[in-house]
């Protein structure tokens, strides 16, 4: 099989493109903030960012000047509060308004399954007496066709041109596998015309073949696989590295103030060439106060299929 492993610059040079839809999933971990920020120093530009649960990695991205629309659900600074950069572009136009097109979690979900489904539509029930239908007038109602007449509403497919995920480990051929909490990564992935994986390391194919059923995104819908440890910074990695609070905390002070947000964006982002700098730039001693303990799990023996 040919290998599909490439550098994160040229990954995102090759499949990236001015204009495109980008999804950047993962849900409280494996959030990859090292691609977010390849596409900032890339300066690609009118981008429609697609993400459940966008937090400060899309506040990045939009701070930065990437996105001219956002399609999402909730959306914050987990455990902190706003997203400054995000509410500047909404609420003030500044410097430049934002687009926005908002859904449920789930709502989000059924758009991802419908797009990997090839769905004109994916009928939801959980928009019953909620207001977003109200704002958002791709939420449709629609009379079921095979009960009483219940009303039910329906969402379009969200097929993005790029799907970026991390996940712990792949091969060179792009079968990810992934540990801890899931969000829709594999729906995602399905559904989008190109696919970056980002992983925490690379591992021969025997490896994954030993442990088939972590294997959440197959290689075959891959387009390069980028091998690039500490990627999710500041979120977290299960058994690789922790959630540094302590930047989230911070990251509020920093996108408050336009000044003190491109400043960042000069130090931790154009002022470097790779996310292996950005390592480098935070220290030794950084990584390993994020270093987890051991939680091990137990061993499966799967048989023999010979």
């Amino acid at each position: 099989m040919t290998s599909k492993v490439a550098p994160m610059r040229e990954a995102v040079a090759d499949l990236v493109r001015d204009g495109d839809t980008v999804a950047i999933e993962g849900f409280t971990h494996l959030i990859c903030f090292a691609a977010g920020h390849e596409i900032i120093r890339q300066r690609k530009r009118d981008l429609t960012l697609a993400r459940m649960t966008p937090d400060v990695v899309y506040d990045q991205m939009v701070g930065a000047g990437v996105a001219r629309k956002l399609i999402f659900s909730w959306l914050g600074n987990p455990g902190v509060g706003s997203l400054h950069a995000v509410r500047r572009r909404i609420e003030d136009r500044d410097p430049a308004p934002l687009e926005i097109e908002e859904y449920s979690h789930f709502g989000m979900v059924c758009r991802y399954v419908a797009g990997a489904s090839n769905l004109p539509f994916f009928p939801i029930r959980s928009y019953y007496e909620s207001d977003i239908p109200e704002v958002n007038p791709k939420i449709v109602p629609m009379t079921s066709p095979y009960d009483d007449g219940s009303e039910v509403y329906v969402v379009p497919p969200l097929k993005p041109d790029v799907t970026i995920v991390h996940a712990q480990r792949a091969d060179r051929e792009g079968n990810a596998q992934i540990w801890g909490l899931l969000g829709c990564q594999k729906e995602a992935a399905f559904a989008a015309d190109r696919v970056i994986v980002v992983v925490e390391e690379l591992v021969d194919g025997d490896v994954i073949r030993r442990d088939p059923n972590r294997t959440v995104i197959p290689g075959i819908v891959v387009d390069a696989v980028v091998e690039e440890p500490f990627a999710c910074h500041p979120s977290f990695a299960q058994g690789y590295y922790d959630r540094d609070n302590a930047f989230y905390l911070a990251w509020d002070a920093i996108a408050r103030d336009p000044a003190t947000l491109e400043a960042w964006l000069r130090e931790w982002v154009h002022g470097l060439d790779s996310h292996a700098d950005y390592v480098e730039k935070w220290g030794a001693e950084h990584w390993a106060s994020l270093r987890p303990g051991p939680a091990l799990s137990g061993e499966v023996d799967y048989g023999s299929y010979a």
